[in-house]
């Protein structure tokens, strides 16, 4: 079981799906305010599920899932907002708006919760130059490359200074220059005190690093090591 210091906690929980697949099967998994943490497993095996439990967008059939504190499953509609602000999320395929530039798309999440100019300027500013893309701030994703494209997903996800920061393969649309680039942003995200959770089935990243591995396998963790490897 988990202890009082818990970020993240899920206890015995299942995701089943109307047509009887589960996607997730009596998971128990506890995650501490500061950790870097990999999922991994091959396609299928949970792993975004996982993270889509984390910020309430599907719910956990059985078990509870608790963030912050926070039990999700019992959270009510108007609560959702809120948590989201506390976990940023990064996707493999970016998700910018392409009417936008990238400051507008980094800053957009601060401008539909209200926040007043001086904030959603200074605060876009610090996400943009943490990801060294001040520079490029004016420029729409189409004129950007794909690793400057994850950079400015990076910065979206951060602008709310959110306590933990999910990946979903944010390297699987990569070069490997530029995954190296995107890890080594990630570790450096983790450095500053955000909890990081990636979901990955790149095992020369997993094995490179040496950090906390679970792997997921049809729906259940058959492994969970602090300095873990992944042979995938």
């Amino acid at each position: 079981m988990g202890k009082g210091n818990d970020l993240i906690s899920l206890e015995d929980v299942s995701k089943r799906y109307p047509n009887g697949t589960y996607a997730l099967r009596d998971i128990d998994l506890h995650i501490e305010a500061g950790e870097f943490v990999f999922a991994v497993g091959s396609s299928g095996a949970g792993k975004s599920t996982l993270n889509r439990l984390l910020i309430r967008e599907e719910l956990s059939t059985n078990g509870r899932v608790v963030v912050d504190g926070q039990d999700v499953g019992r959270m009510t509609p108007g609560k959702v907002p809120h948590l989201r602000r506390k976990v940023g999320i990064v996707f493999q395929d970016f998700k910018l708006l392409q009417t936008k530039t990238v400051y507008e798309n980094v800053a957009f999440a601060l401008v539909v919760t209200g926040h007043g100019h001086r904030v959603i300027r200074e605060e876009t500013e610090r996400a943009l130059a943490l990801v060294g893309l001040t520079p490029r701030r004016r420029h729409f994703p189409r004129e950007l490359s794909g690793g400057e494209q994850q950079r400015t997903a990076i910065a979206r996800a951060l602008v709310m200074r959110p306590k933990i920061l999910v990946a979903d393969e944010p390297t699987g649309n990569l070069d490997p220059v530029t995954t190296w680039e995107i890890i080594k942003l990630l570790v450096r995200v983790n450095e500053m005190g955000t909890t990081v959770l990636i979901a990955t089935h790149n095992a020369e990243i997993v094995n490179a690093l040496r950090r906390r591995v679970i792997h997921l396998d049809h729906g259940r963790i058959i492994r969970d090591e602090r300095e873990g490897l992944y042979a995938a």
